[in-house]
């Protein structure tokens, strides 16, 4: 079977998380501009997570088949820490994808203009109201969600065709929850790029929060990685074992050949 070289697989990172950036992220600073910088309600957020969901949808199946695409560094590290990718490719995979983050903010800019870094640029931050241990909770668990429906809908046993909805229903159904919470970012490419991007164009950026969402992102991520391997091993195991019986020749009965 043909692969995509690496240089491929890294090109489609950037462009995918660029698209997730430019879509999922752009539509925060949209929405607040349509609405006059007035207070997000239930329905913005819900329109919102729409944009990440299908975006997401979208990017799984262009470059799916390309890359895997990843497009998020926490997913890339649990990939990696349950073998499932050589280690080699990880720095690769992450630097194309923060890469690809910041060209995706930048975009946002040179499409809506500065007033697009005034009303905040979409960059995932968390209020005063909400401590930085309920956000790296929050972050923890809305990233663990998404990884899990990751490793699932990409198990060769799950429903053909299906991976890129799965996931990107999953996408809208934590931003709904965790979006009041964190921004819910659940994504350090999609914290990254923005924040860079802010700060070039003078936005207000809290570098200050980057560990919390860093490392509630990673741990959630890697933990749903390894408790879907954990299960996926017993599963495994029972159908290896019965596998073996089946392919063992059958003893034929006493008498039988006599």
């Amino acid at each position: 079977m043909e692969e995509n070289t690496y240089p491929q697989k890294l090109l489609a990172e950037v462009l995918g998380t660029a698209m997730l950036v430019f879509i999922g992220v752009g539509s925060v600073p949209a929405t607040l501009i349509v609405n006059g910088q007035t207070p997000f309600t239930f329905a913005d957020l819900g329109m919102i997570s729409l944009a990440f969901a299908t975006v997401v949808i979208a990017m799984i199946y262009a470059i799916g088949h390309i890359s895997g695409c990843q497009i998020n560094p926490a997913v890339t590290l649990a990939l990696a820490a349950t073998k499932k990718m050589p280690w080699r490719d990880v720095p690769g995979y992450i630097a194309a994808q923060v890469i690809g983050a910041l060209v995706g903010a930048l975009a946002i800019i040179g499409v809506l203009g500065h007033k697009a870094v005034t009303v905040g640029l979409g960059i995932a931050a968390y209020g005063p109201q909400v401590s930085a241990g309920q956000a790296l909770l929050a972050e923890a668990i809305g990233t663990f969600i998404l990884a899990f429906v990751v490793f699932g809908a990409i198990d060769r046993r799950s429903a053909g065709g299906f991976a890129g909805l799965a996931i990107g229903l999953a996408v809208f159904a934590i931003i709904m929850v965790v979006g009041p919470a964190t921004d819910s970012a659940i994504n350090p490419a999609r914290v990254i790029g923005p924040m860079v991007a802010g700060q070039l164009f003078s936005g207000t950026v809290h570098w200050n929060q980057l560990p919390v969402y860093l490392i509630g992102d990673v741990a959630g991520a890697v933990a749903a990685g390894f408790l879907y391997t954990v299960l996926n091993a017993r599963r495994a195991a029972a159908t290896a074992a019965g596998e073996a019986a089946e392919s063992e020749p059958v003893a034929a009965p006493e008498g039988a050949l006599s």
